[in-house]
């Protein structure tokens, strides 16, 4: 599918293995692998295979100045949000977006496509349906997050990308109890995060606890926000769910939410596209995806 698009994959010497029954190799395999992918300039960006934990064991292995000194994009999601904040504290965009155990099993979905158009150099410009949690108005700032519960405890580290003034902060969850995406939430206010807050992106909240009375994670997240007075965009389709369209993050970007919908504008370079959200459909793949995301091999 790859080779179908132009690329020529290149797979890294310790892809395959595990360690303690779950990790894609020992923290010395897992950095080796992405300084080989760095130091060979034949090689464009670095796709990863999956998700699921052990990125904040590799915060400390790699020295933002290997990243800078050579910027290429990584793409993925989820547990890769880690190495999302190490390229934006670096300097070097990168794409939060699909990875290749979901690209395998098809690649002709929006969410794939997309991706592919990202690292062929067409930028997306996001129109997104109203919600009733959005708070309107407009603002621009440097696009950082993507996991809750995986960039909070990152806070203070040097893959912590939300230290910048002028921040428009993204944020999604899998699986977890509304008690604990409020604890991780509350966790960013006291450390200041939302006072850097230029605007925030709510994105997908896949299978999360329903243990309160709040009738979604967006209205519970609402409650907070809505004393920030920053412009607040919920149900962007990006994270766990059944479509997740690719952004870019540690990328200027400009959020405009109105009464009747919002958009998201990406401010690079590159050949603009527009995408209406509303239209992008669940691909025919989506059960294998769910299967994929919910398995035990770990990066």
């Amino acid at each position: 599918m790859l080779r179908g698009w132009g690329l020529e994959p290149v797979v890294g010497p310790n892809v395959g293995k595990v360690v303690d029954g779950r990790y894609a190799g020992t923290v010395a395999e897992r950095i080796s692998d992405i300084r080989w992918a760095l130091s060979d300039p034949s090689i464009k960006a670095i796709i990863c295979n999956r998700g699921g934990y052990g990125t904040i064991q590799l915060i400390d292995e790699i020295k933002l100045t290997e990243l800078s000194a050579s910027p290429k994009w990584i793409v993925g999601f989820s547990d890769i949000t880690t190495l999302h904040g190490l390229w934006t504290r670096a300097g070097v965009m990168s794409i939060h977006g699909t990875m290749s155990s979901f690209l395998a099993a098809g690649g002709t979905d929006k969410t794939s496509t997309l991706m592919r158009d990202i690292l062929l150099g067409k930028v997306p410009r996001y129109e997104v349906p109203a919600h009733l949690q959005n708070i309107t108005g407009k603002a621009s700032g440097i696009l950082v997050g993507g996991n809750i519960c995986t960039f909070a405890p990152n806070l203070g580290t040097q893959a912590d990308a939300t230290l910048g003034k002028d921040i428009i902060l993204f944020i999604e969850e899998v699986e977890e109890s509304m008690h604990n995406i409020d604890r991780q939430f509350n966790i960013l206010a006291m450390n200041g995060v939302l006072d850097r807050c230029k605007g925030v992106i709510l994105g997908e909240f896949t299978d999360c606890g329903t243990e309160f009375t709040f009738e979604n994670c967006e209205e519970m997240l609402h409650r907070y926000l809505v004393k920030y007075n920053i412009p607040v965009l919920c149900g962007f389709p990006a994270g766990h769910g059944e479509v997740n369209l690719p952004m870019i993050m540690g990328a200027p970007v400009t959020i405009d939410v109105r009464s009747d919908g919002a958009t998201l504008q990406f401010n690079m370079e590159g050949q603009q596209q527009t995408i209406n959200t509303a239209e992008v459909t669940a691909p025919k793949t989506s059960l294998s995806r769910r299967l994929m995301l919910s398995g035990k091999t770990e990066l």
